[in-house]
C-alpha cells in the first residue's frame, strides 16, 4: 500500500513517547469550494493589540464562545485551557458550551452569521465540511504561532497530523488528538479464559463460539455507536483490500459497497450476527449502557471503538479489568496488509467559525490548547495523546490502553492508514439506522449493501454538493 508522510521514530514509540508520526495516507483535491486566509484576527469582533503574548490581538474584556463536543473526551480539558486563558488575559472570559448535536445546535448558528468563536466538530451529529468551509478561518497562523512555552507550535506537533484537517489549501480544522482504532478487551479475562486476540474473522467466529460456551457474548453494541461496526468493517476491508477500497470508498464510487473485500468483511460479520454472538437489543440501549455491558459486567468480551473509549468507561470499568487494543481483523491471511496494520488519525477536530464575535479568542482557546501545560493535562486525565508530541511517560500514566497503543504503532510500522468520507459528507446520522438494524439481525448484506450505496450515489449525483477527490 504506498503511504505518503510516513515518518515513524520507533525508539520514541517503545513504551516511550507515542508515534512520532501520524501517518495520513492521502492527499486531498479540493472541488468546487472556496479557501480562506488566515492571519490576525480575522473577521469577527474587536481586537486589541498584537503582541508576543497576544499574537491574535485578543480584545480587552472579550468574552470567548466555545462549543466543544461532550462525548468521550468530555468538555472539562477546554475548560482547563480556559482557566489557563483567563489568567493570561485579564478580563477576558470564556464560556465552554457542551452539546452532543454540533450540527443540530449550531447549524442555525451558521446560517444566521452568529457562530461560536470555537467549535470542536465532532460527534455522530457533526457538520459536514463541505458544508462550512468557506465560512471557516484559515488556522495557518495558529500553528505557526508561538505556544505559551515560546516554541513555535508547527514545530512541537507529530508529523502529518494536520493533514486531517486540510482540504485544497485551507487548513481549516486542527485535529486535537491522536486516536487508534481498533478492537478493545479486558487482558485479564482473556490470560484466565486462555483465549488468543483474534487476526481473522475466521478466528473471531472461533472465539464468539468459546464466549458463548462461557456463558457470554463476543460483542455488544448501543443505539448512538452502531456505526463503530461499520468503521471497524470499513477498516476491515481496506486491510483486505487496500488502495482499491480506500479510495473507492473515498471518492463514493459507483458499486464502491459491492467490492469483494467489503462483501467478505460484510458477509463474516453477518455470519457472527446469525450465529447468535452479538448481545442482542443494542438498538434499544444508550451507547454507554451497552458498553458497560462490556467493560463492567464482561457480558460480552470485545469492543470496536477509537482510543477514547477507557476514559468514556472510565467510571464503569471493572477493577482489574486491564484494557487493551487490537488491530482490527482481516479476511483472511491473503490481505493487502498486514494483520498488524491499523487505522490511526488526528481526531477531534476543532474549528474557528470567520463569523464568530472573538475570532482572536477562538484562536487563542486553540494555542493555549496546544501548550505542554494543558497538552499534558489532557493526555493525564483523558489516557489518550494529543498532536503535541513527547508528553506521554513510559507507563502510559497506569494506563494498560494507552501502553497497548504505542505497541499497535510500534507493531504497524508504515501499515497506518485512515479515512474520512463519513464525517466530510455527514452521512453518520442516516448509515446508523442501517447499522442497527444490521446488527439486530433484520437486515441482511444484500440490504445492508443497498441501503449504503444508496446514501452514496444521493450524495455522488447531488452537484449541490461540494465533492474531495481523495488521491
Amino acid at each position: 500500500m504506498n503511504i505518503e508522510n510516513v515518518s515513524v521514530n520507533r525508539r520514541n514509540i517503545l513504551r516511550g513517547a507515542v508515534a512520532a508520526a501520524v501517518l495520513i495516507p492521502f492527499s486531498t483535491t479540493l472541488a468546487s469550494c472556496a479557501t480562506g486566509g488566515g492571519g490576525g484576527g480575522g473577521g469577527g469582533g474587536a481586537t486589541g493589540t498584537v503582541s508576543a503574548d497576544n499574537p491574535f490581538g485578543i480584545a480587552d474584556k472579550s468574552t470567548i464562545d466555545a462549543v466543544i463536543f461532550d462525548g468521550g473526551y468530555g468538555v472539562d480539558y477546554v475548560e482547563y485551557a480556559a482557566k489557563i486563558l483567563e489568567k493570561n488575559h485579564d478580563g477576558v472570559s470564556a464560556k465552554v458550551s457542551p452539546s452532543t448535536q454540533i450540527a443540530q445546535e449550531l447549524q442555525p448558528r451558521f446560517v444566521g452569521g452568529n457562530p461560536p468563536d470555537l467549535v470542536d466538530n465532532s460527534g455522530a451529529g457533526s457538520i459536514g465540511f463541505n458544508t462550512i468551509l468557506d465560512q471557516l478561518e484559515d488556522l495557518t497562523d495558529v500553528i505557526d504561532a508561538k505556544n505559551l512555552e515560546g516554541t513555535k507550535i508547527r514545530d512541537t506537533l507529530y508529523g502529518g497530523v494536520l493533514k486531517p484537517g486540510t482540504f485544497g489549501d485551507k487548513f481549516a480544522a486542527i485535529n486535537y488528538v491522536l486516536t487508534i482504532y481498533g478492537v478493545w478487551y479486558s487482558s485479564s479475562l482473556f490470560e484466565e479464559k486462555g483465549w488468543d486476540v483474534p487476526k481473522t474473522w475466521a478466528d473471531m467466529k472461533s472465539l464468539g463460539e468459546k464466549a458463548k460456551a462461557d456463558g457470554k457474548y463476543l460483542f455488544c453494541w448501543g443505539k448512538e455507536a452502531a456505526t463503530y461496526y461499520q468503521t471497524m468493517a470499513i477498516d476491515s476491508a481496506i486491510k483486505q483490500g487496500g488502495d482499491e477500497v480506500r479510495l473507492a470508498l473515498e471518492n463514493l464510487k459507483e458499486g464502491c459497497w459491492s467490492l469483494p473485500a467489503v462483501q467478505d468483511v460484510f458477509n463474516a460479520m453477518y455470519d457472527i450476527i446469525k450465529a447468535g454472538y452479538i448481545k442482542p437489543g443494542g438498538s434499544g440501549t444508550q451507547f454507554t449502557a451497552a458498553q458497560a455491558q462490556w467493560s463492567l459486567d464482561e457480558s460480552a468480551i470485545l469492543y470496536p471503538s477509537g482510543s477514547w473509549i477507557e476514559n468514556e468507561m472510565k467510571d464503569q470499568t471493572k477493577e482489574g479489568f486491564k484494557m487493551k487494543g487490537f488491530p482490527t481483523p482481516t479476511v483472511d491471511s491473503s490481505s493487502a496488509m498486514p494483520a498488524e496494520a491499523i487505522h490511526s488519525a488526528a481526531g477531534e477536530p476543532f474549528i474557528v467559525p470567520k463569523d464568530g464575535k472573538n475570532v482572536a479568542g477562538g484562536k487563542e482557546l486553540l494555542r493555549v490548547m496546544l501548550s505542554k501545560d494543558a497538552a499534558t493535562n489532557f493526555c493525564k486525565e483523558k489516557l489518550a495523546p494529543t498532536i503535541v508530541k513527547d508528553l506521554v511517560p513510559e507507563d502510559g500514566f497506569g494506563s494498560t490502553a494507552l501502553v497497548s497503543q504505542t505497541d499497535m504503532l510500534s507493531a504497524a510500522g508504515d501499515n497506518i492508514f485512515t479515512h474520512g468520507f463519513v464525517d466530510l459528507y455527514g452521512t453518520n446520522a442516516d448509515q446508523l439506522v442501517i447499522w442497527n438494524s444490521f446488527l439486530d439481525g433484520k437486515m441482511d448484506v444484500a440490504k445492508l449493501t443497498k441501503s449504503l450505496q444508496d446514501i452514496t450515489d444521493k450524495i455522488r449525483n447531488d452537484d449541490s454538493i461540494k465533492k474531495i477527490e481523495v488521491k
